[in-house]
């Protein structure tokens, strides 16, 4: 029977982790399953809920990750697990209890190295704030051709977030680069795919996955996501798609039409016409959109995904300095000092 670890790199996710890890521990997989939480010097209760947990189900460990971001958490999980199955996890999903036990059977029926589902954005809370950040990662017109966010179909893609991995492809391909804080997934999927490896997304391993709680938040996870995307090209040229890249190519267009529309008339008829379109195709979305049933919500969708476009593509130009330099390795989340990675 195929044994499975779960590596669940944290930083400071008491709102979700007891949910998370009970989701986990509740897995309905006849094998050997182990739960290796790796805390990244998180401030809050994290720890206590995880030491908690782990006194009451053997199968659930904890370690400590000294440098507090996600490709260190996960390497030093892998380093230690027992599974011929590793899955990373994420302390804001929920998984379901056929998850473990669907993952050795896809990466055995698909032959894929990597395995893993949509994950379906759920809102933080009830406010109208957190719908809207629902809204936008849920739909085709804010996050693209993202098929983990955004379709149901079943095949072979080009990146999974929080994958189920053959161990055997980390002595093949090598281990999450540490350099990157952010685009670790995107990076070591690349990897996979050049030296031959599947990656295979399956409606079978959905997830449910709760974003942050505010509009303003989402705005400043996009900028910092962002500007790390030419970095990660720099480290791996084929860790990237096209969606990374337009939201830049839309501002810088935007920005030239505008500054061109102050001399001449064709400019502002062109700007005017790309703004014209831009919305009318995120009216026709959000019309799409099972999520925006709320005719507000609906309403605010397309000037959401602008703002959001906007500042994601002002990232992705902020980050072209980071050709030439190393970006600051600091954790995603507040918590406690941490060591260089």
């Amino acid at each position: 029977m195929t044994t499975v670890s779960f590596v669940v790199p944290v930083r400071n996710e008491e709102e979700y982790i007891r949910a998370c890890l009970q989701s986990l521990v509740d897995q309905d997989y006849p094998g050997d399953l182990e739960i290796i939480v790796v805390d990244g010097q998180s401030s809050d209760h994290t720890l206590e809920i995880v030491e908690e947990i782990s006194q009451r189900f053997p199968n659930v460990r904890y370690l400590d990750n000294p440098a507090g971001i996600v490709p260190t958490g996960m390497n030093i999980g892998i380093r230690e697990a027992q599974g011929d199955v590793i899955i990373r996890a994420d302390g804001h999903n929920m998984y379901p209890r056929d998850y473990a036990a669907n993952c050795v059977k896809y990466l055995e029926e698909s032959r894929a190295d990597n395995v893993g589902g949509p994950c379906v954005t759920v809102p933080a809370d009830e406010s109208f704030g957190a719908k809207l950040v629902a809204a936008i990662l849920g739909s085709p017109f804010g996050v693209g051709n993202s098929k983990f966010r955004t379709s149901r179909e079943e095949g072979f893609v080009d990146t999974v977030p929080f994958g189920a991995f053959r161990r055997e492809v980390f002595d093949r391909v090598g281990m999450y680069n540490e350099k990157l804080v952010r685009n670790q997934d995107n990076e070591l999927n690349a990897r996979i795919r050049k030296a031959g490896g599947k990656i295979y997304l399956t409606p079978a391993l959905t997830t449910h996955y709760h974003p942050v709680k505010t509009f303003w938040g989402l705005l400043k996870y996009a900028f910092k996501t962002s500007r790390w995307h030419f970095f990660t090209l720099r480290e791996n040229g084929e860790s990237m798609a096209w969606r990374h890249i337009a939201p830049a190519a839309f501002l810088t267009l935007l920005a030239v039409l505008f500054l061109a529309s102050f001399i001449n008339a064709p400019a502002r008829e062109s700007l005017a016409a790309v703004l014209g379109l831009y919305f009318l195709t995120g009216f026709y979305f959000s019309a799409r959109s099972a999520a925006t049933n709320d005719a507000v919500l609906g309403l605010a969708l397309p000037l959401g995904a602008f703002c959001f476009h906007v500042v994601y593509g002002a990232g992705v130009l902020v980050g072209i300095s980071y050709l030439f330099r190393q970006p600051p390795t600091e954790p995603i989340r507040p918590g406690l000092p941490t060591a260089p990675a």
